[in-house]
């Protein structure tokens, strides 16, 4: 039977990624989940609910807490990572101090998900080391933000086999289906770019081309995103179909703009909804605290991208009902589709984050550059298809944030704030020296616990 990690176990996700190993344990055949995370109380709450759903699920894995994560990664076949270093409250307060500084408040674009990054670099790298010298031969996924980003770190400087995942491409073909109309599991979608950076370019089904049909109809494309992202003008010009974090490069005023109006970033939203939900579950049984955590999927779920893209508030009551358990897509199925796929001999596609290799996935991209794309994966490992140019419209933008998050990744491993300013000043967002010294020089002051190390 296999050992899985959850190094970031007290996680709010983590039930659901349970709840999806539970359905999956007559492949995976999971013997022990261990949960590691730097908060404790909040991970064996976590664990309490876990067990509840292995126990409801019938499948027959231990779910337990450890406080060391030599313990808790030792043996073991498969390691997720999902960390948030200085936790919920350490994105509000980048996001905060974006937004006075003229730029939307977002974890994982602009200068809050450069300083995530910088924040998280130095901590991934050290519990990497310590799973390669414990779980010399484990899987190592990575779904910590900003997944492209850190998994090139991992890649280039661990010798662990590590891919990154992330389910906004999967979440987009499944809408896109929908609003075409047809069956998922016949369509085909031609996908390339980087994490929280890519881009539809064809919709085939049944191996006919279907993106005219699908780009002529505004109605159609409105459909395609959680909020109102995109002008459907601007899709048809690209003749393209961007992820919903295209948003931010393409509209970051109106972005920033909705953001003084709600008063609030999601950030800052999420941080009384987490704390309101760990009190409550506190003080509930297993059975009750399941309910309580259903009710607080669907508020956070039905809140996704609203506040940037209309301003509407988490807060609000959410108009749809289901289980948030059940759905065909999102953060749990990735991740048990990339570990179904690992244990098994028929190749499947999944869009992963993985590099670019010497045969070149994008040909605008060095071969140890991370990029997203889809991968035929199996027991044996990813291997990304080839998408050769990336177009015009596109090109410049993926290029220059690669250069960012390389410069990023060379600024955590140096120390160096003067290079973190550069890979600010690299990236579209911020593109400018002046500004990206002010803000970082604040986010820097306000969190010397895990940023001091930048002089």
């Amino acid at each position: 039977m296999r050992k899985l990690t959850i190094i970031g176990g007290g996680g709010v996700r983590t039930p659901l990624v349970i709840h999806g190993l539970a359905q999956a344990q007559a492949a995976l055949d999971i013997g022990e989940i261990s949960l590691f995370d730097i908060d404790e109380e909040r991970t064996q709450i976590v664990a309490r609910l876990g067990r509840e759903i292995a126990a409801r699920a019938g499948a027959g894995f231990a779910v337990r807490v450890s406080s060391r994560l030599e313990e808790a990664a030792e043996g073991a076949d498969t390691v997720i990572s999902s960390i948030r270093v200085g936790g919920i409250a350490a994105r509000a307060r980048d996001e905060r101090i974006a937004i006075r500084h003229g730029l939307a408040g977002q974890e994982t674009t602009g200068p809050g998900g450069a300083v995530m990054a910088l924040r998280t670099l130095p901590v991934t790298l050290r519990y990497a080391r310590t799973v390669e010298r414990v779980a010399p031969h484990a899987w190592f996924i990575n779904f910590t933000n900003p997944a492209g980003l850190i998994t090139q770190a991992l890649t280039r400087y661990t010798g662990l086999r590590a891919l990154g995942i992330c389910d906004t491409p999967a979440e987009l073909f499944y809408r896109i289906a929908e609003a075409a109309g047809r069956p998922l599991a016949e369509m085909r979608f031609d996908y390339a770019g980087l994490n929280h950076l890519g881009w539809v370019r064809q919709v085939a089904f049944r191996g006919e081309d279907i993106t005219a049909e699908l780009l002529a109809d505004p109605e159609r494309l409105r459909r395609l995103y959680p909020a109102d992202l995109f002008d459907p003008r601007l899709i048809q010009t690209l003749n393209l179909i961007p992820s919903e974090y295209l948003f931010f490069y393409y509209s970051q005023r109106k972005a920033h703009q909705n953001l003084l109006r709600a008063g609030a970033s999601r950030g800052e939203e999420l941080e009384r909804l987490n704390a309101a939900l760990f009190t409550q579950l506190a003080s509930e049984g297993a059975a009750e605290g399941l309910a309580t955590y259903r009710t607080y999927l669907l508020r956070r779920n039905a809140s996704y991208m609203k506040l940037e893209a209309q301003a509407e508030s988490a807060f609000q009551a959410p108009e749809e009902h289901y289980d948030p358990f059940e759905t065909a897509t999102g953060y749990h199925r990735i991740a048990i589709d990339v570990m179904t796929a690992l244990v098994s001999d028929q190749p499947r596609e999944i869009v992963l984050n993985v590099p670019n290799s010497a045969s070149r996935a994008i040909d605008d991209l060095d071969p140890e550059d991370v990029v997203e794309v889809p991968c035929p994966m199996d027991r044996s490992g990813a291997r990304p298809f080839p998408v050769g140019l990336l177009p015009d419209s596109v090109r410049g933008l993926v290029q220059s944030v690669k250069a960012y998050e390389r410069t990023t990744i060379r600024a955590a491993l140096a120390g160096s704030a003067a290079l973190a300013q550069l890979a600010l000043l690299e990236y579209p967002i911020v593109g400018d020296w002046e500004l990206a010294g002010a803000v970082l020089k604040e986010m820097i002051e306000a969190d010397p616990e895990h940023l001091g190390y930048l002089k």
